[in-house]
């Protein structure tokens, strides 16, 4: 039995500005290991993105695609699966805006079309799209992403009840099955890997993140984070490329 569970949200918190994550945030996760800790990820991005990462901090437990695909030490615990009808109708609805949509599932991801948005936004998560419309008629979808600035109470609006979405970025919305979020990935995750028991924590930086704050029993907010999430948090650490998550670990006693 673990003796607490920590969720690090990735993008602002468990980053550097550069997407990298540094030796000192590797050294704490072996050391959370140590301590009989178990670290688990929680991120806005699909399993596939972050491979490297997976890689590098040996993290296999992560709740991901803000809580579409939930996996625990290597194995699916929970996908959420967006219908191909409503799919098809935010593809509908995405063409009168003139926006361009994203298909995920936690293997791989496809475009509708690309555009100046969609180039800046692929350039910077360091991946390379292609184009298949017809991508969701072949494969899972746990995921969307809708390409727009400023367009967020229009889609919120028009598919309440089918789709959750939250910006984590000023290019495009998160887009998931109508009341999933990180809060319901770490629910799945605490019940179905019995760790609803021991103490958890939980750093995050962004309006994502503000769902799983209320899950879990310390939630840390990084000195870099939105004003919402810091006045949610039960500590503020420093930001995330001043020593941030080691700062607010061992605020807590869960490293030295």
């Amino acid at each position: 039995m673990y003796k607490a569970v920590v969720f690090f949200d990735l993008d602002g918190t468990f980053f550097d500005n550069e997407k990298n994550v540094s030796k000192e945030n590797i050294s704490a996760v072996n050391e959370l290991r140590e301590n009989n800790i178990l670290p688990i990820i929680s991120t806005g991005r699909n399993i596939f993105e972050i491979q490297y990462v997976i890689d590098e901090t040996g993290i296999n437990s992560l709740v991901s695609a803000n809580g579409s695909y939930v996996q625990y030490e290597g194995k699916k615990l929970k996908a959420e699966e967006i219908s191909d009808e409503v799919i098809e109708e935010i593809l509908a609805f995405a063409k009168k805006q003139g926006d361009v949509i994203s298909f995920y599932n936690n293997e791989g991801f496809a475009l509708t079309a690309e555009n100046d948005l969609t180039k800046v936004n692929y350039r910077l998560l360091r991946l390379t799209p292609h184009v298949e419309p017809t991508f969701y008629k072949s494969h899972e979808v746990n995921f969307l992403n809708v390409f727009n600035y400023d367009k967020d109470k229009l889609y919120q609006d028009q598919f309440k009840g089918k789709l959750s979405l939250v910006r984590n970025n000023p290019r495009c919305l998160d887009t998931m099955k109508w009341g999933v979020s990180k809060q319901t990935g770490i629910q799945a995750m605490l019940s179905k890997a019995n760790l609803a028991d021991i103490p958890s924590y939980a750093f995050g930086d962004q309006l994502n993140d503000l769902q799983m704050f209320e899950e879990v029993d310390y939630p840390v907010a990084m000195g870099n984070g939105h004003p919402d999430v810091k006045a949610k948090a039960s500590f503020v650490t420093t930001s995330n490329i001043n020593h941030g998550i080691v700062n607010g670990l061992r605020h807590y006693g869960l490293i030295k």
